[in-house]
């Protein structure tokens, strides 16, 4: 187009350039509309950049956010990925565990879970990471000085959104305290029910024990009763009379031993039970208790082996040590058919006494050997029961062996096999043999010219008394009431004064205080004797206390009457 020499256009360079011209313009105009559009481009990233920046700050300062959160919350965390490799933990589970990040890593958290607890848990995380479900469990993990505590585990998939899962969110909260509470209140309720158990047992034995005892006690009272009336309306034999008089008397003494074991128990439950402890020589209490029995074995055609050398002494009270061997031959005999062997046997073991009861008799049953101890039990106690007793025996026996240092052991093959039981007994040292009680001549039981001032405000007692005292030739005044011992204390001038304790008014405490403070010669130092049923050993203590000389039970044996009678009245 360009040309020195000067020309003219024609039509044809018009139409060229002319086109050229709009080439041009398009070219320029198309420049421009992509300058805007690509200044419009860059203004729109520095937006997004800006944007995304603002994004990243807000997520960096929510990570560092949450973050703090996380490390700040009491609870264990944690982040897996979507196979359930552990990725990040929170400061507190660090803490906790005392482990470090690296090691807690995938699956190191197992290794801070309880043994027994492990397996099943890693079993249970394993398969909510299989099928995608959230999980919760309780396991043990174990802190950093290797002690376990219970926690409640809970982890929850997070999810795209295509429902995908990308990563675990799992969260440790402890619960031990909790579950502490929860197996104490667990122990509360087995040990509620078990005394509920027990204390229904226990009424049952209660209910079955009443009504033993009120057969017990009613069967001797019907024969003392009958007999009595019989006596009294009935023109009865000599031999008749004698009958008579035998079983009202036995029957008497067997009340007297249910009613004496019904208050050992109760010292016993209570505690109470005390000892007269002095030396005492095994053998001489073991033929008194056998001398007891020997008329029942009789009777039963029993017969009563015995193999007792010297064994030596025990510190004890000759009474209960008594009591246990009459316990044990007695429950023998009771047991043993008619026909039957009951042994005893006595040796010394190194420091200690064993005497061994055996018989042939109807034995115990394994179930009930465990029980055979216990107060009123019974391996029997139906109403078709062949024996009876209210099961308070083998019970009082233990307890006073018990109360004796010693031990008592039962055994027995079977039902019909026989038993056998075992008192061991710490000796004393050294072989030297107590006195033996020098038996009462028949001369002390005369009370001949003794003067006998006695109180008691029951009529039958009184007339009872009289009978007995005269009969031993004693002078006898016989008064209801402290005001009338009172009364007659200067005048008639007894030599002893027989006292009740309970009495209306003024009881017996009270009088022998008052009499007492008497002067000499106006009967103040009159030996005396209280003779009461208050038979415990501090009524005794009391009563001595008081200032009686001796005290004696209800009922008593008209003979240690007399003789305490004619110690006192010696003295």
């Amino acid at each position: 187009m360009s040309h020195d020499e000067q020309r003219h256009f024609d039509s044809e360079d018009v139409r060229v350039m002319t086109s050229l011209a709009g080439f041009t313009a398009a070219a320029l105009i198309l420049n421009q509309r992509q300058t805007e559009q690509l200044q419009a481009k860059n203004s729109q990233l520095e937006a997004e950049i800006v944007e995304r920046q603002r994004a990243e700050s807000v997520a960096n300062e929510m990570e560092t956010y949450f973050r703090a959160i996380a490390n700040l919350v009491p609870d264990l965390l944690w982040c897996n990925d979507l196979k359930g490799n552990t990725s990040w933990y929170n400061q507190r589970w660090l803490d906790y565990t005392g482990q470090t990040m690296a090691e807690a890593q995938g699956y190191g958290w197992l290794e801070v879970i309880h043994p027994e607890d492990r397996s099943q848990s890693r079993t249970n995380f394993q398969r909510a990471v299989d099928k995608g479900y959230p999980l919760q469990q309780e396991h043990r993990i174990r802190d950093a000085d290797g002690n376990y505590r219970w926690f409640l585990v809970r982890a929850e998939p997070q999810r795209d959104e295509q429902n995908q899962i990308v990563r675990w969110f799992g969260t440790a909260t402890d619960i031990d305290n909790l579950k502490q509470a929860e197996a104490e209140r667990e122990q509360l309720l087995q040990r509620e029910q078990a005394a509920r158990k027990e204390a229904e047992q226990a009424n049952c034995v209660k209910d079955e024990f009443l009504a033993i005892l009120s057969h017990e006690l009613r069967t001797p009272l019907t024969l003392m009763l009958g007999w009595a009336r019989l006596l009294q309306t009935r023109n009865l034999t000599q031999s008749q009379i004698a009958e008579a008089l035998t079983a009202i008397e036995r029957n008497a003494i067997l009340q007297t031993q249910l009613i004496d074991d019904l208050l050992d128990l109760a010292k016993i439950l209570r505690g109470k039970l005390s000892l007269q402890t002095t030396s005492v020589k095994l053998t001489s209490v073991i033929e008194e208790a056998l001398k007891t029995v020997t008329t029942a074995a009789t009777n039963k055609s029993i017969s009563l082996d015995v193999s007792l050398p010297k064994i030596g002494q025990v510190s004890g009270d000759r009474a209960r040590l008594q009591q246990i061997f009459w316990n044990l031959l007695s429950n023998a005999i009771k047991f043993t058919p008619d026909g039957g062997r009951v042994e005893i046997s006595g040796e010394k073991i190194r420091k200690q006494a064993k005497v061994t009861v055996k018989d042939t008799g109807k034995g115990i049953s394994p179930d009930f050997l465990p029980h055979i101890f216990k107060s009123f039990q019974q391996e029997d106690a139906s109403i078709s029961r062949q024996h009876g007793g209210l099961g308070l025996g083998l019970a009082i026996a233990r307890q006073l062996v018990e109360a004796h240092g010693g031990t008592i052991t039962a055994d027995s093959p079977g039902l019909g096999l026989g038993a056998t039981f075992t008192v061991w007994l710490p000796l004393l040292n050294g072989e030297a043999e107590s006195k033996a009680t020098p038996e009462s001549s028949s001369s002390e039981l005369e009370l001949t010219n003794i003067r006998v001032l006695a109180v008691d405000d029951d009529p039958d007692t009184r007339q009872l008394l009289t009978i007995l005292l005269k009969e031993h030739k004693a002078s006898v005044l016989t008064v209801a009431s402290a005001t009338e011992v009172l009364a007659n204390l200067e005048s008639f001038q007894p030599d002893i004064l027989i006292c009740d304790i309970g009495m209306p008014d003024v009881d017996g405490l009270m009088l022998i205080e008052q009499i007492r403070s008497l002067p000499p010669e106006k009967g103040g130092q009159i030996p005396a004797i209280a003779l009461t049923a208050y038979a415990r050993i501090e009524d005794r203590q009391q009563a001595l206390a008081y200032g009686y000389q001796q005290h004696l039970n209800k009922p008593y044996e008209p003979e240690k009457l007399v003789q305490a009678i004619a110690k006192l009245t010696k003295s």
